[in-house]
């Protein structure tokens, strides 16, 4: 997937002179010494990634981290000190008033705020199309747009209603919609959904995943939500005095923290809800196939020490599982014969799970498992790996948060 925002060696330092600050941070001073010693705050330092196009990337940190005023950096609602921003082979940085402005009806969709920042002497419809006014765009046009938009975020039936008679999360939706009726590449959300109660708040969650589902923009979501970030985001980039920790998918974060401070800040998810099959499952040891006798099955059964084997056929796709116990009696109770053949019986049937399932389904499949290691396959049912009991207990057995489930499984074994 292509790069639809590049950010390298970014900087925002506010006040006045803010290159002195920057140097006195190059020569190791803190940003509380810029502070005191320049009057200057340092929103952002020395900040660089990139972002995928259509991905929903989180920029996740506290209070005063530097998240907003990064993501304001990134369409110049502030101007950064030092550093480029390439969005689609361009940096922004060098453009002018007149080029940002075009670029930014070309490229942004806005931006949707945690107050909502709908107009409320307008209508819903007018809301909505409000920006496309802005563009020029015919009133007939921008109608039929923002009709569209408004079915979309599912508030049809609502054109003319004005804020004051909508719910917090149909405002919340207006907002969303008038970014969505610009149809630009990138949307920008800053703490979107954190006035919203938790019901609502999920809800609006599920809303914006099901429009990224069938609209594929670029979104960089700012919250100080862990369980949001971790939720929404492709990646999520966590900050931290104004510069990024560490940047990674969710079950990168949570299994393999770059700091005491990211790990502290992960210490009381629940790693059952976000660790999954792809970060627990084993290589093969290796596979049966229904041509193999059961004399040769049983060899690579003691040759790799296991309880029994799954079985595949040539191009990999699950077929069942034999259990090594069952399979040497069947072959005692015919050792005279010379050829036996593979009774059907012995074969077991084994249910994949895909590399995305969580390790709490994982879990709670263990408690109905009745056959050896729970099977990693692909959308064809191709082999990918194997969970044992205890790669699982492994991983829950490094956090001290654990579910019913969980805690019944590690009391199993």
């Amino acid at each position: 997937m292509e790069d639809k925002i590049v950010v390298k060696n970014l900087s925002k330092i506010f006040g006045h002179n803010p290159e002195k600050g920057l140097d006195a941070l190059k020569k190791g001073m803190s940003k509380k010494e810029v502070l005191q010693k320049y009057n200057q705050k340092v929103g952002v330092y020395d900040v660089s990634f990139s972002v995928k196009n259509s991905e929903i990337f989180v920029l996740m940190g506290l209070s005063g981290s530097g998240k907003s005023t990064l993501q304001r950096l990134i369409n110049r609602l502030h101007e950064p000190t030092n550093g480029e921003i390439i969005i689609d082979g361009t940096d922004i940085t060098r453009l002018g008033k007149k080029e940002l402005r075009k670029f930014r009806q070309k490229h942004f969709c806005g931006m949707v705020f945690q107050n909502f920042a709908i107009l409320p002497h307008l209508t819903v419809q007018e809301n909505v199309e409000f920006g496309l006014e802005l563009q020029g765009i015919d009133k007939e046009k921008r109608a039929e747009k923002a009709l569209e938009v408004i079915n979309l975020v599912g508030l049809e039936g609502n054109e003319n209603s004005y804020p004051s008679e909508l719910s917090g999360g149909m405002q919340q939706r207006v907002g969303l919609a008038r970014g969505l009726a610009v149809d630009a590449d990138i949307l920008l959300m800053d703490e979107a959904f954190s006035a919203l109660d938790p019901i609502i708040r999920r809800q609006m969650q599920d809303e914006l995943l099901m429009i990224q589902d069938r609209m594929q923009k670029t979104i960089i979501f700012v919250t100080h939500d862990l369980d949001e970030a971790f939720r929404l985001g492709n990646r999520i980039a966590i900050m931290n005095d104004g510069a990024i920790v560490q940047i990674g998918t969710a079950e990168e974060i949570i299994s393999k923290p770059a700091s005491d401070y990211v790990r502290a800040f992960v210490e009381d998810m629940d790693r059952s809800a976000i660790l999954t099959a792809a970060a627990v499952m084993q290589p093969v040891e290796d596979t049966a196939f229904p041509a193999d006798g059961p004399r040769t099955i049983l060899r690579k059964i003691r040759k790799k020490g296991l309880t029994g084997i799954l079985v595949t056929n040539t191009r990999k796709e699950l077929q069942g599982y034999i259990r090594a116990v069952e399979l040497a009696e069947y072959i005692n109770k015919n050792k005279d014969k010379e050829d036996i053949p593979l009774n059907d019986d012995l074969v077991h049937k084994a249910e994949g799970v895909n590399e995305d399932t969580s390790l709490s389904e994982i879990i709670n499949i263990y408690s109905d498992h009745e056959y050896g290691p729970i099977p990693v396959v692909d959308k064809n049912n191709k082999l990918k790996g194997v969970i044992v009991k205890g790669s699982v207990i492994a991983a829950l057995s490094e956090s001290g948060k654990n579910d019913n489930n969980a805690q019944e499984l590690l009391e199993e074994v």
